[in-house]
């Protein structure tokens, strides 16, 4: 596959009806084939390194396409200028929380533009933000990370998670999990912090979907093994 036209002529043969439905029920937008991840994986492996046909990609706003060009994606060679235009131009939070953030995360100034969005008035670019920055905990090595910056952004959730809006609700809860599960010189601030907040109420839309409760999550974790223990890369 060399140009846009044949990936997403691939992406319609493995898109399925099914898929469009359960997807819609999660918020995704009309324009979208049904696409599954794992043959969306195989698809990327085919146009692997193509940077140029990732960004075709993403402009074509079809949500299955964006995702897409988030796994082939390579953060350290878009420009910020690019980037900025995916968390805005992001049409679902599969795409927002996931490819976006994902391919952030890969920059050198991944925390510098987590922190921009995080600000954000448009609820997606926020979500964006946050997810970045739990990309970050989870990958990155300890000695690497501000704890101090990270200690207070999880003050900030603890007094302003219940105003948040929907989806920033969910990423933040995402965020004192990464930190309590992923960063253990920390882990009992944010303990504290999953503790304060307790149960987090987001509208899932027409799923079974729960947000995960930040202090069983990290017990999870921990038992599990796995606290403490990076990740190669986070997306998926």
């Amino acid at each position: 596959m060399k140009n846009v036209n044949e990936v997403m002529t691939a992406l319609k043969k493995v898109g399925s009806e099914q898929s469009r439905k359960i997807y819609a029920k999660h918020g995704a937008p009309e324009n979208m084939f049904g696409c599954k991840v794992a043959d969306m994986k195989t698809i990327a492996k085919k146009i692997k390194g193509q940077q140029d046909l990732a960004l075709e990609l993403y402009s074509t706003g079809n949500a299955d396409a964006m995702y897409l060009a988030g796994i082939v994606a390579d953060g350290t060679q878009m420009k910020k200028g690019d980037l900025n235009r995916w968390a805005r131009e992001a049409n679902w939070y599969m795409v927002s929380e996931y490819s976006v953030a994902g391919v952030a995360a890969e920059r050198p100034d991944a925390v510098e533009i987590a922190n921009k969005w995080i600000t954000a008035k448009k609820e997606h670019v926020a979500a964006a933000g946050w997810n970045t920055y739990t990309n970050v905990l989870m990958t990155r090595e300890d000695e690497d990370l501000n704890f101090k910056e990270i200690k207070s952004h999880l003050k900030m959730i603890e007094g302003s998670i219940d105003k948040a809006k929907n989806r920033v609700r969910y990423t933040m809860n995402g965020f004192v999990i990464a930190v309590g599960g992923y960063v253990t010189p920390l882990a009992a601030q944010a303990k504290a912090t999953a503790k304060k907040i307790g149960k987090v109420n987001v509208e899932m839309g027409e799923t079974s979907c729960k947000v995960p409760l930040a202090t069983e999550y990290i017990e999870k974790i921990e038992s599990m093994g796995r606290a403490g223990k990076k990740k190669k890369s986070t997306k998926c």
